[in-house]
């Protein structure tokens, strides 16, 4: 590990003092209030809350001392439990939007609200739905009727639906402006990520790699529709990284590398941080020699053209479905070992592969790793300089890591730790300034892997390409973990009888939100874990909660109902999960 690093001021970081609330702000989303979401704690304008990706809220009406007697303020039906295709109903992963006293909600199946909250109860004052073949375009979910949300930017609504349409709503009415078809559903590509607004752009990433189609990000000009730019993520002969695609079949095709949660921007280095998922196939890394880039990577993009500034690899070559895509959340910190004083941009990400990352965001410099879960078999750790794995081998074509972990062809299954869903799936994490802590809902898990030896011709386009199996996992549960960026190291863990599987917030009032998977909302201590309060939704949970104030008041605000794959093909591993009803409702919580 680098040397230990020092907290400073936080990048995105809100000064809470005592006007929490802030002033009341009327008008667009402009760019400039993009770039400062944080000075309105009142409001949650973004997908993670600002730029930084923080999901913190500096509001503290609701804090340690009084969460206790946080009650439900109003519950809002959506009205979005529809069965399609393999799926029994949509789910809600959704990370609403607050912004001068409304909602913005998006559901699984492609519908957008917009309720008014003024007064402390719900009017809705438009519905949207898209209008698509709910049994086709569910057939090519890999994991789950699910959209996480919108965006705002003068005078619209942002949002990407399973379709593959990106579409822009009249904020005043909800009537469609324009709508582009970004992905390609004949190809296996959906949209499930909230757009990030960036200089104008709305940047969206696919969905799909299960399917074998070849990942993307692209940039559609806000106000026209028309589309920018389109960067892949897995690059073509004579494009930068192809020479790690070294097999004679054209792997890269139909090589994977997904992108579907959304990004976080530095607007000082102009650089969009994006995390980037699996190769396909998932499981046969045989299949595709070499390391495979841009999978399970980290890419810092330039806005205004796509291209790639640099890059970092979390698991080359990887044969266990350890997905980039983590959101990445940008923290300023003074770091020992590069003279005193001075300030450290980093990016922080919590991976599937079981390990959370700090790197230099100005390059990518690995400055220090950790292992977050309770069983990690499948490296023996982290090369404290580089932070490659350490059984990853410069000289293989294609990597076995630790004997026993990875799946082979021929060798029969392979158990490894955390299992294929990660140590920390899309799930989002936060981290408060104040603290200095990042916290993190995870899932420990251990499970078995059988590899295929796979063909060109076993490519089929709407067809899952995975490479083999995945077995009956053990019984999975969940921890929620305290990480100090100061140090790299572990603060404080609690574990769960269930895997955490929506998200978390931290706020100014000393607390973190989070939702257990069977419904339970709770309230922790930010420094000890401690719960602090609970309410039981009864149903699943797979999304996390956001903070906002309207009427000077502070509200919690979570979506209920479950979804994803988990509920869907991990029954076993979480049996309790599979018999809660589906839900699909607001939950707003006030003092």
């Amino acid at each position: 590990m680098a040397a230990a690093i020092a907290l400073s001021v936080a990048f995105g970081a809100s000064v809470f003092g005592p006007a929490v609330f802030g002033p009341a702000v009327a008008g667009e989303v402009t760019a400039e209030r993009l770039l400062h979401a944080a000075r309105e704690p009142r409001n949650w304008l973004t997908h993670h809350g600002s730029y930084a990706a923080h999901r913190f809220s500096a509001l503290e009406e609701i804090h340690r001392g009084n969460v206790s007697r946080l009650r439900l303020a109003f519950t809002y039906e959506l009205a979005d439990p529809g069965q399609g295709g393999i799926w029994e109903h949509g789910g809600l992963e959704g990370t609403p939007l607050a912004e001068d006293g409304r909602l913005y909600i998006t559901t699984g199946w492609g519908r957008v609200y917009k309720l008014d909250v003024r007064e402390g109860r719900p009017l809705l004052e438009w519905r949207y739905s898209a209008r698509f073949d709910r049994d086709h375009i569910a057939r090519i979910a890999c994991c789950g009727v699910v959209n996480r949300g919108a965006a705002l930017f003068r005078g619209k609504v942002f949002y990407a639906a399973l379709d593959g349409k990106l579409r822009a709503l009249a904020k005043a009415g909800g009537r469609e402006v324009w709508a582009v078809q970004l992905a390609d559903p004949a190809a296996g590509e959906t949209l499930t990520g909230a757009p990030l607004i960036v200089k104008g752009l709305a940047v969206a990433g696919v969905s799909g790699g299960e399917f074998g189609i070849r990942g993307w990000i692209a940039a559609v000009d806000a106000e026209s529709g028309r589309e920018r730019w389109r960067t892949h993520t897995v690059p073509a002969p004579g494009e930068p990284g192809h020479q790690t695609w070294r097999d004679g079949h054209g792997a890269w095709k139909t090589g994977g590398g997904p992108a579907w949660v959304t990004g976080s921007y530095d607007p000082e280095l102009d650089l969009i941080y994006w995390g980037v998922g699996n190769p396909a196939p998932n499981w046969d890394n045989a299949y595709r020699p070499g390391d495979n880039l841009f999978t399970d990577s980290l890419v810092a993009l330039d806005p205004d053209s796509g291209a790639i500034r640099w890059h970092y690899q979390y698991t080359p070559n990887d044969p266990f479905d350890f997905d980039g895509v983590n959101e990445h959340i940008l923290i300023d910190a003074a770091t020992g070992d590069t003279g005193a004083g001075r300030t450290v941009k980093l990016a922080v990400h919590a991976d599937r592969n079981g390990f959370v990352y700090a790197l230099e965001r100005t390059s990518g410099r690995f400055v220090w790793g950790i292992p977050y879960v309770d069983r990690l078999n499948w490296t023996r750790g982290l090369d404290p300089q580089s932070g490659r794995p350490l059984d990853y081998d410069p000289a293989l074509d294609v990597q076995t890591y630790s004997a026993g972990a990875a799946p082979r062809r021929g060798a029969g299954e392979a158990f490894h730790c955390p299992a294929l869903m990660g140590g920390k799936n899309w799930f989002p994490a936060s981290y408060n300034p104040g603290t200095g802590l990042l916290y993190i809902p995870a899932i420990e898990s251990c499970g078995g892997l059988l590899a295929a030896t796979t063909e060109p011709r076993d490519y089929r386009p709407r067809h899952l390409f995975t490479g083999g199996a995945a077995t009956q996992p053990e019984r999975w549960t969940g921890s929620l973990t305290a990480v100090d960026v100061a140090t790299g190291s572990i603060a404080a863990k609690r574990r769960y009888p269930l895997p955490l599987l929506g998200g978390t917030l931290s706020t100014a009032g000393g607390l973190v939100f989070f939702a257990h998977g069977d419904g339970a909302v709770v309230a922790v201590d930010a420094w000890t874990l401690a719960e602090l309060w609970r309410y039981e939704t009864g149903v699943g949970v797979n999304a996390p909660p956001i903070s906002y104030a309207a009427g000077g008041k502070q509200y919690i605000a979570i979506l209920a109902g479950k979804g994803g794959a988990v509920h869907q093909w991990f029954r076993g591993a979480a049996p309790h999960l599979a018999d809660l009803p589906g839900g699909s409702t607001l939950y707003v919580f006030s003092l």
